[in-house]
């Protein structure tokens, strides 16, 4: 989403705990999203070089297996970064004038909004989460700062953070393509729609979980929990 965004002409400013890379079209700030000083200190810098036109939440972290011998530290780490750093670091901005009247935020929530997700319960709860955050914050904030907020649902993505946490066997080649993600979630974001659910196999598993969500949680269990040979943080 960085690279389209800088590719159309915007000025871009990554955050990540990881550098880019010298080739990548945009300037890089660092910072563990799971360290809440730094995250402060990251909002102070952040509301000093907007305003925004554009501010996507699109960090995660995961943790997969039985839910009971997952580290509690490996679910506190999720948590602060899937759903503590973007509302602390929203809230920062909107109290400082930091979005642009007439811009758009997009927090990347999850496919596991609409299901159970046996074996990587905390990271379906934080996205769960995160969605209904920005279902909150939207009328809001088109009321008091004129500015739109969508929520995106991708599902799986391909991508080596999803390797890492997929079982054994699993094909890589079922899961979409993270640039045509991020096309659909911008063009979304775009046409000022609220909810956006990228691609058509994706949106067919968002309405069987809306309306059989038992059977579908069990297929994610067959398909997931049961199949993970151990915890992956």
């Amino acid at each position: 989403m960085a690279e389209r965004l800088a590719g159309d002409g915007y000025r871009v400013i990554g955050v990540d705990r990881d550098d880019p890379g010298k080739e990548a079209p945009f300037e890089h700030w660092r910072c563990d999203l799971a360290d809440g000083a730094a995250v402060d200190a990251l909002a102070k810098r952040l509301a000093e070089a907007g305003p925004f036109d554009r501010v996507i939440f699109n960090a995660g972290i995961s943790a997969t297996g039985p839910f009971s011998v997952i580290p509690a530290e490996a679910h506190a780490r999720l948590l602060a970064v899937n759903l503590e750093a973007p509302m602390v670091l929203c809230a920062a901005l909107a109290n400082s004038g930091a979005f642009a009247r007439g811009g758009r935020i997009v927090f990347v929530s999850s496919l596991s909004r609409f299901t159970g997700y046996p074996g990587a319960a905390s990271y379906a709860a934080s996205k769960d989460a995160l969605a209904v955050y920005a279902l909150s914050i939207r009328r809001p904030f088109a009321k008091r700062l004129g500015v739109g907020v969508s929520v995106a649902f991708p599902g799986p993505l391909r991508t080596d953070h999803a390797a890492r946490h997929a079982p054994q066997g699993a094909d890589a080649a079922r899961r979409m393509d993270p640039g045509v993600a991020a096309r659909l979630i911008l063009a979304g974001a775009e046409r000022g729609r609220a909810m956006i659910v990228p691609g058509g196999a994706a949106r067919l598993i968002s309405l069987a979980g809306r309306i059989a969500p038992g059977p579908v949680t069990a297929m994610m269990k067959r398909i997931i929990h049961d199949r993970l040979d151990g915890p992956v943080t």
